[in-house]
């Protein structure tokens, strides 16, 4: 039996290929597909009504790096370098994590992601210690209901053997058949951190298991991108299907490569800032064809919305020396947060755009609010005045995840409880 949603009369903004307005809209959904957009569009008789009066219809963001393990131990290191955060979180509290605070925390920061607006997810997930701590991750984001990729970064004790057995074992187990809202990536640690043979048996098992790489590279110095650059050179592995994180220390040529290569780049503009990784490579690498996406990365320093990093994107590119990003705008921001963040987590086809026959993962924003309010632009409204209370509804392949400005299907107060009791545990002085 067809399942149908009509969403009537909302300020409608698509993004492909640029974001535009295109007026008081509607939006039809069947089987959690877009079926149509227009004007006057026929509601049949069992279809649902979505009233989007005095509301902003667009896709869903997509973050494209998140630690989402990380949520119970948010802000717990503010003001730090990134030798600082490798120390304390990586070096200190990941150890401490159970399998339970993985749950935990995968639980709390996908609905964090859902509750602002984000409806696609790439779970930059180093933390799997043990086969227990991925069964974690995975029915913690099974049971968020959000669009994920899981980017399946092996943190076990063994060699390249156990890296390859565990890969197999987590794709069979849990990607064998085709999942409607998870996939996986190879989450790639690669030359610059895990060392270059290292990262020789990571890009065997992405090509043994036909899956695309998220690896953190460019964000470590000049001379680092440089001999990491050669290494996937001179060994083949610049390859389509690859996302370069933090690709701030790369030349406008290493860009231009990396781009004629297939690759795309993750850029967390706030954490970057703020941890010494580099000035955000926004602008350069869009002038070399690099699609670009955004991230929120680690909340133990930096926010969790796509409106705050939207916002830093733009006037970090447009506080560049002699005026270099001012022809960056507010429409390449949202372009980045929604249709070119889908491209670069390999979901362009699926979602970021509102073309009949994407699943229909949208965010209705409350316009009649004092912060909003009268939202003379749509887009500049988002990019520079929306936050995650202006987030009234959100859809995820068609099926309403948050209504009337409230989370559904989970008991906050208990997922809120079982953040607390893990937040203990992992701070805890010993």
């Amino acid at each position: 039996m067809t399942s149908r949603l009509l969403i009537r009369n909302g300020i409608v903004i698509d993004t492909d290929p640029m974001p535009a307005v295109t007026g008081h809209t509607d939006v039809l959904i069947e089987d959690g597909r877009i079926a149509a957009v227009g004007t006057g569009l026929h509601a049949p008789g069992d279809a649902e009504l979505i009233d989007a009066t005095d509301r902003i219809v667009l896709p869903g963001f997509v973050d494209t790096h998140r630690h989402t393990w990380q949520a119970g131990i948010r802000s717990l290191t503010p003001d730090i370098s990134f030798a600082g955060y490798l120390g304390r979180i990586i070096g200190e509290v990941a150890p401490r994590y159970r399998p339970q605070d993985v749950y935990a925390g995968n639980l709390a920061g996908a609905l964090e992601c859902l509750d602002a607006g984000i409806t696609t997810l790439v779970d930059w997930s180093h933390i799997q210690l043990t086969p227990a701590h991925t069964e974690a991750t995975v029915e913690a984001l099974r049971r968020a209901g959000i669009r994920a990729v899981l980017g399946y970064c092996y943190g076990g004790g063994g060699g390249p053997e156990e890296l390859a057995a565990e890969g197999h074992r987590v794709h069979k187990r849990h990607f064998g058949a085709a999942d409607p809202l998870l996939s996986m990536a190879i989450g790639a640690l690669g030359p610059e951190i895990a060392g270059e043979e290292a990262a020789l048996h990571e890009w065997r098992l992405a090509r043994d298991l036909d899956l695309s790489v998220t690896v953190h590279m460019g964000g470590n110095g000049v001379q680092s991108a440089e001999r990491g650059l050669a290494f996937l050179r001179e060994n083949g592995l610049l390859i389509p299907r690859t996302t370069y994180i933090h690709p701030n220390h790369y030349t406008g040529d290493a860009l231009k490569e990396l781009a004629d290569s297939g690759g795309t780049a993750s850029i967390s503009p706030i954490v970057e800032a703020e941890l010494g990784i580099g000035y955000p490579a926004t602008g350069r690498a869009r002038a070399a064809g690099l699609p670009i996406a955004l991230s929120a990365d680690a909340v133990t320093s930096g926010p969790g919305d796509m409106f705050s990093l939207m916002r830093a994107a733009y006037a970090l590119e447009r506080a560049r020396p002699d005026g270099a990003g001012m022809g960056f705008t507010t429409r390449d921001a949202l372009r980045m947060a929604t249709i070119e963040g889908a491209e670069v987590a390999g979901l362009g086809d699926v979602t970021g755009s509102l073309r009949p026959g994407k699943q229909a993962d949208l965010v209705l924003l409350r316009t009649d609010t004092l912060a909003m309010a009268p939202a003379h632009d749509p887009i500049g409204a988002i990019a520079l005045s929306a936050d995650t209370g202006c987030v009234d509804t959100v859809l995820v392949a068609g099926r309403v995840v948050k209504r009337d400005g409230r989370l559904l299907h989970h008991d906050i107060a208990a997922v809120l409880s079982g953040l607390e009791e893990s937040a203990a545990h992992l701070t805890a002085v010993p």
